[in-house]
């Protein structure tokens, strides 16, 4: 491969790819016409079983270098569906067409489809283009049982879930990650059960509901709104709601048996770490999209041990991966 050189100090070295000498037996002709410009995929120039190798890779590079930790992973649950499996996108207007921002930029790549989107999606941006584009404003489309009309609905292992604000983009995969943290939360009737950066309590009702009581944490208002309308209509009234940080918060429950933290991508804080050390609960599942964030807290959970670990592959044909990890107190 010739390549480039862009960058290089005493840190990271950056070079871009000028020719490929000889291609790879993995590599494939891309299917998208807008990849690699568009910034949405980073894979579609690969088998997907070479892309899930590339996952495998850097969690347990994380796990390793960051963590410090011996524990790895060796399968990626996964759905094997690669396209049309996202059921929400945001699209971006340049004035004259909507569409995806350029890697590494706020250019405008306009679109009229998206391998990644739901048909219905796909069929909505289209309709959307000619009279929203010139405004300038970002558009959201979403999707759910009940298709791109509000109030959205999805069904999760028998649940029923309404849809506002955060909320997994693939259904498919989203329900291989909640059994895995179900089967790694292994609830009683007796235990009680944290669920902290809750959202709209999706997990929070489908692990909660093996539980005595189970209360979710939630600093956005709306969330916790809606989070308690999901058990209303689920019929789960020993799950409860807080609207508070999860650095702050005060509760009744005294070591909870588990407890599950889902953190945005920069990962928990100091205070959250310190957290949920003060409620040391017997079993901790953290839930990740961040594998380099979540090996640094992982290690910064100084009385738990990592017992299990397992990957998901949400996001195909994108760079991101989910994890679920099982921690005991030592």
């Amino acid at each position: 491969m010739e390549v480039s050189l862009i960058l290089e100090s005493s840190k990271i070295t950056r070079a871009a790819i000028v020719k490929i000498m000889t291609p790879s037996p993995h590599r494939i002709k891309s299917d998208c016409v807008a990849f690699p410009e568009c910034g949405g995929c980073d894979y579609r120039h690969i088998t997907y079983e070479e892309e899930l190798f590339a996952k495998l890779q850097c969690v347990n590079n994380a796990l390793k270098r960051i963590g410090g930790l011996s524990v790895r992973i060796n399968e990626i649950l996964h759905t094997g569906e690669i396209i049309r499996y996202r059921n929400k996108a945001v699209f971006h207007s340049n004035g004259v067409a909507l569409g995806f921002y350029k890697a590494k930029s706020h250019d405008v790549i306009p679109v009229d489809q998206c391998l990644l989107l739901k048909e219905d999606i796909n069929k909505s941006i289209k309709n959307l283009t000619q009279s929203v584009s010139k405004s300038g404003n970002d558009v959201t489309i979403r999707t759910g049982r009940n298709g791109t009309n509000p109030p959205h609905e999805e069904e999760l292992g028998g649940l029923i879930f309404k849809l506002e604000g955060f909320f997994q983009v693939n259904t498919g995969a989203a329900l291989l990650l909640f059994q895995k943290a179900r089967e790694y939360t292994a609830l009683k009737k007796s235990d009680t059960l944290i669920d902290l950066y809750c959202g709209v309590g999706a997990l929070t009702l489908f692990v909660g509901r093996d539980a005595g009581h189970a209360l979710g944490v939630e600093h956005n208002k709306a969330a916790v709104e809606l989070a308690r309308k999901n058990a209303i209509c689920n019929n789960l009234s020993h799950i409860d709601f807080i609207n508070a940080g999860v650095e702050k918060w005060e509760t009744d429950i005294t070591t909870p048996d588990c407890v599950i933290v889902d953190p945005p991508r920069k990962g928990l804080t100091k205070g959250a770490v310190d957290k949920i050390i003060e409620l040391s609960p017997k079993r901790i599942v953290y839930v990740s999209c961040n594998p380099a964030t979540m090996a640094r807290d992982l290690k910064a959970l100084i009385n738990y041990t990592v017992t299990d670990i397992c990957a998901i592959d949400m996001f195909p044909r994108t760079a991101n991966i989910e994890c679920c990890c099982l921690l005991l107190k030592k």
